[in-house]
């Protein structure tokens, strides 16, 4: 039962310094601070759920997303839950067109990280005051009340709501099998813990030796600083694991693209199963010419991660841009505009396989690709999910990893609630944590 005014809204500047071990370092991001917006919405209902939602940065600029998420409070506060999700569409819609800040995106950038951050604490708070997590809120909604979620602007010339409705309601049939699947087996992962850039040869050896040990099969290395030590890691890599196991590639935007095609001719012997963002994310004419050029080698191409909007991920779909998409629960407008990329993707028949890590973003997405693999793609091929095993231990409901997949989370919510000692040790710049390394640094 829907309930509840929002009475208060709050955000807070979280970060962790991961770059201290080169954690998530990577060819464009060498010193990334883990961190997060933090977004909590209370109501004035007597149950006193709170709705937790966050959206991934890395450290400064966090500050700057946390201005922007007070610029929207105004479109939250004082409105009824029941009124939101009753005409959620119109509510997605209100946030995203606000006539000044939408300046500044629209649906892109800073304001739209921050429009995510809020989104993902209604989806919380909703989802919570059912009583499912929000993949079962998802899977358990008539398809008519999930399209009505979604802003269809800008994409109706590859997707109507007639074509999602029609998409949602193929995907009843057989939904409950799949769920009892997902319940008993979990969706499939692979790991990028174990090749981060920053990390040495022991390291990457000893990491990769121990994920093996825990069953993984599918793993991912980040290239692009360096083609001879690409050459290099990648060997140490693939003479660990095997040549049966999968092996991915990510160059996180370095190259230019014949650079890109020149880069991966080089490392094809590796036998990638894809290469992960090449060049700008924004060049979608790039992604395509380099997906042509890579057929011949056997390797895809996988985007998505900084993808601004279903309207650039329209685009890549209809450019046959790429093989692999990867949405992020962040990046988007939340679940609303994610919806939207997933059942695009299901159109096209182009596998989802997430983009994770960071803060809370495998929380988070673990969500939305359960429920896709229930009520959207049916299907499993090609399909994976991003796992990163860093900080969820600061989380109140942290994913479950069992036999290398996602176990479907069964707390009320989307599993964005951080433990209150977490934050206020890493509240920058004010937490404990923070307070010591800067002193350190100071002296």
């Amino acid at each position: 039962m829907v309930r509840g005014r929002i009475s208060r809204l709050s955000v807070r500047d979280v970060r962790f310094p991961t770059s201290l071990g080169g954690h998530g370092s990577d060819a464009m991001h060498t010193d990334p601070d883990y961190s997060t917006a933090y977004v909590v919405i209370e109501t004035d209902a007597e149950d006193g759920i709170k709705g937790c939602g966050i959206t991934f940065t890395l450290g400064k600029g966090t500050e700057v997303v946390v201005c922007a998420v007070n610029a929207l409070a105004h479109h939250v506060l004082n409105k009824d839950l029941k009124d939101i999700v009753g005409d959620f569409r119109g509510f997605y819609r209100q946030l995203t067109s606000d006539g000044q800040l939408r300046w500044i995106g629209p649906e892109k950038g800073v304001v739209h990280l921050a429009t995510a951050a809020v989104l993902n604490a209604v989806w919380d708070l909703w989802a919570k005051q059912e009583g499912k997590p929000v993949w079962k809120l998802l899977v358990d909604m008539d398809p008519r009340t999930l399209v009505s979620c979604i802003d269809f602007r800008y994409i109706t010339d590859v997707l109507t709501e007639e074509d999602a409705l029609e998409i949602l309601q193929k995907g009843q049939v057989g939904k409950k099998e799949r769920e009892k699947q997902m319940l008993a087996q979990g969706y499939p992962a692979y790991t990028t813990s174990c090749a981060w850039l920053g990390y040495s040869d022991d390291t990457l050896k000893q990491l990769c030796a121990q994920a093996l040990k825990d069953g993984w099969t599918r793993f991912k290395v980040k290239v692009g600083a360096d083609l001879q030590d690409d050459v290099r890691r990648c060997q140490i890599i693939r003479d660990m694991i095997g040549p049966e196991k999968t092996l991915m590639m990510d160059a996180n935007q370095r190259w230019d693209v014949p650079e890109a095609v020149e880069w991966m001719s080089k490392l094809a012997k590796f036998k990638p199963l894809w290469i992960e963002e090449p060049t700008s994310p924004d060049d979608i004419l790039g992604h395509a010419a380099i997906s042509k050029a890579l057929v011949p080698l056997g390797i895809g191409i996988a985007t998505g991660e900084q993808c601004h909007n279903r309207v650039i991920f329209k685009q890549l779909l209809q450019a046959k841009a790429l093989q692999f998409l990867q949405i992020d629960s962040c990046r988007l407008g939340s679940v609303n505009e994610n919806l939207s990329v997933l059942l695009m993707a299901k159109k096209f028949e182009i596998p989802v396989c997430p983009h994770a890590g960071g803060v809370g973003l495998c929380e988070l997405v673990q969500h939305l690709i359960i429920f896709d693999y229930i009520s959207v793609s049916a299907c499993l091929k090609n399909r994976m999910c991003e796992y990163v095993d860093h900080l969820h231990e600061h989380f109140k409901y942290p994913v479950m990893i069992q036999r290398a997949s996602y176990m479907p989370p069964k707390d009320p919510g989307y599993s964005t609630e951080m433990k209150e000692d977490s934050v206020k040790k890493h509240q920058y710049p004010e937490g404990e944590v923070w307070k010591k390394l800067l002193a350190a640094q100071e002296n």
